[in-house]
Formats: structure tokens, sequence, C-alpha cells
């Protein structure tokens, strides 16, 4: 076996070459006042245009390549005024709405609606063809709007709209309220404060562990730059790509968490190249060639894994991925550039307006871990590693086993606040006509001529009929008598496994039964049935996702560390954090334990996005934290040759910040499950918000060092021919501008 030789002469090599990102602060440092105006610029720049073009956002989850696409297509070209977007105005009332004072105000709402923009027709609950629009009890009822476009193109302002109209009828004994996907899009896009909470948070943990307001300025300030930035692009490319209103949030989310983090590392290596004596740019260039490496290395981390994304192929995750990975280059960007040209202002001055009682002192270097905390405790972890590993491992595996439950579907209107007229809306008609009422399966049937009606009966009849069907409106033929349309209702919610089990049966069973041998063709479509094709098909691409992205970390890695054994440990430990996060939220937000603690109104599905997206970016963070220790780590060995000494020093070299680094994460992403009105912000901030945790604490201060310990030298180890192919790459940081600190802190 061939291993890492620690040979002084490496450092020594090292110590003659200046590193890009070295030259690149020093530019940045000497050019400040340049580099400072053309981030003002460009920031205001792009959110100029971002007012000036306006969003696209668009909650469309579907693919010309389901199931579902067939029955849209035929609804298109045969029922144009068919396949519009749809809200529906839900009444309610202790007494019967077609009595004459409820009347007269229902009559007054329809008329209201029909002149509004986009609205093609207005459906009342008691006039002609409404009759499957008015409860048996006739106290509930429902009008349908129907625009003159699909969900995806129409404006948010329609909705609002019809929104805004239709709940300035109600009145006591008269409840309104609108559902519906587009009214879903305009409500959910209500911006809550979040990001303020997530900041707020930031600012106390840098302030601890910096002691100083300058200090902890920096870091927040580069963070808000890049965001901004990011910002303004997510919303130009909303008109060429397909972001979900939810898109922006996320962005921030992921944008505040890392930037905040890259430029924590940058600061605190700066600060100790300073105590050690260096002028104010040596010190900057020494901060980029070192942490700034770990950084642009974990950067490129991130964005990696977020293009495995793109295996999934569907519009919206492209989406969703293009407008995360602008968010990471946008920070990373202004943490390499921006934070160099600021520590220019800074100078000696970035520990001044200290807090009163903070102590304001660097971490210890390399060689130099002291009897401190995480010293001792690694050295703890390292005398009992069978038994600190297995109990951190016992620990993932339970919180992991919710996970095998998992059931992925799109949540409904449901799941919101009971505050939201959506809510309210889907609430109503669940008690009026049942929760299939608020997700009804269009079934489009292409048919040879008039003749066929007798097969269409047959259809209907075989529809009616079917296990979890509510009721089905009869067959409406288009002019031609070439196509038909029926709406069946099922028994159950949209988001509920029999709902999805019902459109597999009509396609599957039903459909081909009646229409076998008539030359009829009949698809089931609808929002309904779109969102249980979309949800089947990712589920089918998570597996080929991970697969994606853990190899390319794995071969990253195998560059970065001259290792086989350290990356797939990495891989490895990254997967269970991962699903101790998964098996978290469903406990939560499926199971609903803990529902009043998290705020869970009822308990739902997680969407089918949500375990793609995380694995995503929780891979791409895990291996910064990984990259940072190990990379601390390999540093020691490469100077000591003793494996033991090395976990312990890197460890104690790096625990602190990284802690920092992880408790900003947590708090940006948990201030999403406390104080965003969307569930799917809610379910994924929680599952970041945990699996940082986790692997901040349980996989990293725990696993890593018991499993390096128990490894040995057997840790670097390295095949000849790799070392041989690998010698002339170099993505490690050098550790000859490390100096006396450390790249993490």
């Amino acid at each position: 076996m061939v291993y890492s030789t620690p040979v002084n002469s490496i450092a020594a090599d090292q110590r003659k070459r200046r590193s890009a990102l070295a030259v690149l602060a020093g530019a940045c440092y000497d050019h400040r006042r340049v580099v400072v105006a053309a981030w003002l610029a460009a920031v205001a720049a792009m959110i100029g245009l971002a007012v000036g073009l306006g969003s696209s956002f668009s909650d469309n989850y579907a693919s010309s390549a389901l199931p579902a696409q067939q029955a849209q297509d035929l609804l298109q070209a045969r029922f144009p005024a068919q396949a519009g977007a749809t809200v529906d105005v839900a009444f309610q009332s202790p007494g019967r709405l077609d009595g004459s004072g409820n009347a007269a105000d229902i009559g007054r709402v329809v008329a209201a609606l029909r002149p509004l923009s986009h609205v093609t027709s207005v459906t009342s609950p008691l006039g002609a063809g409404g009759q499957q629009q008015l409860s048996a009890d006739g106290r509930t009822g429902f009008a349908v709007v129907r625009f003159d476009t699909t969900d995806a193109s129409l404006p948010g302002s329609a909705a609002t709209g019809v929104i805004d109209t239709a709940l300035r009828y109600a009145r006591p004994g008269l409840k309104v309220a609108v559902g519906g996907t587009p009214a879903d899009n305009v409500v959910s896009a209500a911006p809550g404060s979040s990001e303020g909470i997530g900041i707020t948070a930031a600012v106390i943990i840098m302030l601890l562990a910096f002691g100083s307001v300058v200090a902890m300025g920096l870091p927040l300030l580069v963070a808000l730059t890049g965001v901004g930035m990011g910002f303004g692009i997510v919303f130009a490319a909303s008109h060429l790509l397909t972001v979900p209103t939810f898109g922006p949030d996320l962005m921030a989310m992921i944008g505040l968490g890392v930037g905040i983090d890259y430029a924590l590392l940058i600061v605190t290596r700066y600060r100790q190249e300073l105590a050690a004596g260096r002028t104010p740019r040596e010190a900057t260039e020494v901060a980029l060639g070192t942490a700034g490496r770990s950084v642009l290395f974990a950067g490129a981390t991130v964005v990696i894994a977020l293009l495995g994304l793109l295996l999934v192929n569907l519009p919206f995750m492209d989406g969703l991925a293009a407008g995360t990975i602008l968010a990471v280059l946008m920070v990373l960007a202004a943490a390499l550039t921006l934070l160099p040209a600021l520590l220019g202002f800074t100078g000696h001055a970035i520990d001044k307006l200290r807090i009163p009682g903070l102590s304001t002192r660097t971490a210890p270097g390399p060689g130099q871990p002291g009897p401190g905390f995480w010293y001792r405790w690694s050295r703890t972890v390292q005398r009992r590693p069978w038994t600190c590993g297995a109990a951190a491992l016992t620990t993932l595996v339970i919180l992991g086993i919710p996970l095998f439950s998992m059931h992925q579907a799109f949540s409904d209107a449901g799941n919101g606040p009971a505050k939201l007229t959506t809510r309210q809306a889907y609430d109503m008609l669940s008690a009026g006509f049942g929760p299939g009422f608020n997700g009804p399966l269009v079934i489009a049937a292409k048919i040879p001529g008039r003749g066929a009606t007798a097969t269409l009966d047959t259809l209907e009849a075989r529809v009616r009929g079917t296990a979890d069907v509510a009721t089905v409106t009869p067959p409406v033929l288009d002019s031609a008598g070439t196509a038909a349309v029926l709406i069946a209702y099922p028994a159950t919610s949209p988001q509920a496994t029999q709902t999805a089990d019902l459109v597999t049966e009509l396609r599957d069973r039903v459909i081909p039964g009646a229409t076998a041998g008539s030359g009829v063709s009949a698809y089931v479509g609808g929002e309904t049935a779109a969102g249980v094709d979309t949800a089947a098909y990712m589920a089918g691409r998570l597996p080929w996702v991970i697969g994606l992205i853990v190899g390319l970390a794995f071969i990253l890695l195998v560059v970065a560390f001259r290792s086989l054994l350290v990356p797939l440990k990495a891989a490895l430990m990254n997967v269970l954090s991962i699903g101790a996060a998964y098996g978290v939220i469903v406990a939560v937000y499926q199971w609903g334990w803990l529902s009043a603690v998290f705020g869970v109104s009822r308990p739902g599905p997680i969407d089918p996005w949500i375990p793609l997206m995380m694995f995503a970016i929780v891979f791409g963070l895990s291996m910064d934290y990984e990259v940072f220790l190990v990379s601390r780590i390999q540093e020691r060995w490469l100077a000591s040759g003793d494996n033991s000494a090395s976990v312990a020093e890197g460890l104690a070299a790096t625990a602190r910040v990284i802690t920092a680094a992880a408790a900003i994460m947590v708090c940006v992403f948990a201030s999403f499950v406390i104080n965003d009105p969307l569930r799917v912000l809610n379910v994924f901030g929680l599952g970041l918000a945990v699996a940082v945790f986790v692997d901040a604490t349980v996989v990293r201060m725990v696993l890593v060092p018991s499993i390096m310990q128990l490894l040995g030298n057997a840790n670097w180890w390295l095949p000849g021919f790799l070392r041989r192919a690998l010698a002339e790459i170099h993505v490690a940081e050098e550790s000859s501008l490390a100096g006396t600190g450390s790249p993490v802190g």
C-alpha cells in the first residue's frame, strides 16, 4: 500500500508557490475602491433589471413526457375553454345558499367576477349547469371561475383580482373563500419575515464568536450583497426558466446560509494572521490562499451536487437548481473578491467596536492546540473509538428509521395555515362535498364519431362504480363530436395515496375495460393526476441523482485528499446524516409528531422535490465541513506523520468555527420553519437544519475522529497509479500559506 508520506519538503515546495487566490486577494485589496464600486453598481443594476422586467414565476410541475399531459393536449385542441386554469369561490352558510338573501349575494359575486381580466366564464352553483356545485344540504357551494390560459401562464394579478373581489362579499352568515392552484400561487407567495429572523440569529452568533461588531458585520455584508445579486438574476431567469414561486425564498435560504459561512471562515483566518504579526495585506493574501481555497472547493462541491438535479429532467427542477446555483455562485464570488476589498478598508480595525465581556481571541494554530475543550474531546473519542462510533451510528440510524415510510406527493391546500383563504376554501369544500372535490380528475376521450356515445355511457358508468370515486359528471361532447370530457371527483384528498391508486386503477383497468374494441381513447389528466405522475417520476429518479452526486463527490475528494478511504467514509457518513434528516421531516410533517411544536396544522406527504433538493444541498454542505476538517487533519499529518495527533489537532483547530458556522446555518434554515406560511419551505427548512446540526455534531465531532482513529495510517492510502496520475493536480489548500493559523479557524 502507498500512503501520503509526511515529507517536510512538500511544505517547502508549497512555500515557493503563490496561489492564484492569493494573487486575486492582493489585487482586490490594492484596488478595493474599484472592486467595491463595481459590486455596488452590479447589485443596483441587477435589482433595477429585476424591477423593470418583473418576474414570471410559475408553479407548473408538469412535464410533456408524463401521461397526464395527453389529456391536457386533447383539451387544448378540442376543448380550449376547458383547458384554462380555474379557481373555486366557495360559499358556506348556516342556511341554504339558494335562499333569497344568500342567492342574491352569490349572484352579485358571480356578476362582479365575470368582467375581470382573463376570466372567460363563471359557473354559479345556483345557475344552469351548476347542480354538481351545491351540496346535498344546500349549505355549501362553489362557483367555478375559468381563465383564458393555463396555470403556468396566468398572471398573478388575475388570480389576485378574483380573490379580492370575491372576499369583499363575505359577511356574517355567508363565508366566502377562494381555492385552486392560481389562488395558491399568489397566496403562498406572500413574503414572511423568515430571512430577518435568520439574519438576527446569525448576527448574535457571530457577535459571540468574534466579540466585535466590525468582524461580525463583514460576513453579513458579503452574504447580503451576494444574495442581492442572486435575487436580481433569479428574477430575470424566471422569464427563461420555470422557477416556482418559492424559488426566491429558497435561494435566499441557501444564499444567506452559505454566504455567511464562507465569509466567516475567511474573516476568522484573517484575524489569526493579524494576530500572528502579518500586515493586513499579507493576512488577506494568506486568508484567501488557505481558507479561501477551502471555500472555493466547498462552493464548487455544492454547485456540482446541484447540477446533479438536472438529471431529473423536469423544467421546474431545472429552474430550482439553476436559481440555487446562481445564489451559491454569487455569494462565492462576493466572498473571494468583495471581502478582500473590504478587508483592505478595515485593516487592523477588524476587532474594533468590541462587545464588553466577549473575547476576541483567535483559535490556536496547528501544533498549538493546547488543552482546549475540543482537543480534550477528540482525545476522549479517540480513546474509545468503538464505543463513541457505535453510539453515533445508532443515533443516526434511529433518526433515519421513519424515512422508510416516506409518502411522496404534492401537498394540497389542506396543509396550509388556517388563516389562508385557500385553506378555508379547501375545508369548506371538504365539509360540503368531500375532500376529493378539491382535486377533480379530468378524463378526456378521443372518439371516432357520435356513434360512440354508448361507449361513453359505459365509461361513465364504469368510472362511477369504481371504488374511491365520489361522483362523475356526464360526458360533454365537442362541437365536432370527436372528443368528450368527463370530470371524476375522488372520495379522497388530492394528496392521499388512495387518490394516486385511483388514477392508476382508472388508467390500467377501468378505461381499457370500458373502451376495448370501440376505437375510443381516453386519458386521465388534470392537476391532481399531473401531480401523481410527477411524484412517481421524481421518486424513481431519486436513486439516480443520489448515485451521481455521491460518485462525483467521491472523485473530488479523492483528488483533494489523495486518499480512497477518507472519501468513502465521507460519502457514507453524509448519506447517513441526510437519512436522519429525512427521518425527522417524515416524523414531524407526515406522522404529525411534535406538530404543536413545529406549527403543523395537518400531517401530510413530503413533496417529491424536497428529498431531491435536500440531498443535493445537504451533501454539498456536508462536504464543506469535511473539507474544512480533513484538510486541517491532512496538513498536520503531512507535517508530523502522527495520525492520532493529527486528528486531535485538526479537530481542535476547526471545531470552534465549524460549530459557529453550523449554528448560523441551522438558525437561518430553522427560521423558515417557524415563520413562513408555505409548508414546503417549512419542511425543507427543518430538513436542512437537522441535517446540518447532525453533520456538524454527531458526524464531524464523533464519527469522523472515531473512524479516522480506527483506520490509522490507512486513512491516507492511495494506489500508486492514482498517486502518479494526480501528482500535478492541486486542490487541497496549501499548508505553506497557513503560517501559524488554521484555514477554518
